[in-house]
């Protein structure tokens, strides 16, 4: 079936279909940047820029990470959890307890008969 073999009705719906989907897309987008703006305007005003460097070095090399600690840094700071702004050495001692978490340590053990 081709374009030819189509009525102007069969048309115009595969149209409209089209635009939804595309105004869809781009609605979904947009709530996106807004959501990521506002998370940056918050982390501004939780972290000094120091401990923003750091989280933005974060983000490049592990950024799964780095949403996660945003996240709680944002959770932490709303509940009045912690001192703000936090500073890059408070940055650290986070950062460093979330990996004790969820560091494994490998160990390979080799049994000689």
């Amino acid at each position: 079936m081709s374009y030819n073999d189509l009525s102007d009705e069969e048309l115009e719906m595969i149209k409209r279909r089209k635009l939804l989907e595309y105004q869809k897309r781009l609605e979904e987008e947009r709530r996106r940047r807004e959501m990521e703006l506002r998370k940056e305007m918050l982390l501004r005003r939780i972290l000094t820029p120091e401990a923003r460097s750091r989280l933005a070095n974060l983000k490049l090399v592990r950024p799964e990470l780095a949403a996660l600690v945003e996240e709680q840094l944002i959770a932490l700071a709303q509940t009045g959890r912690v001192r703000i702004p936090i500073t890059d050495k408070e940055l650290k001692e986070l950062l460093a307890q979330i990996y004790e978490q969820t560091h494994r340590e490998t160990r390979i053990r080799i049994k000689r008969k």
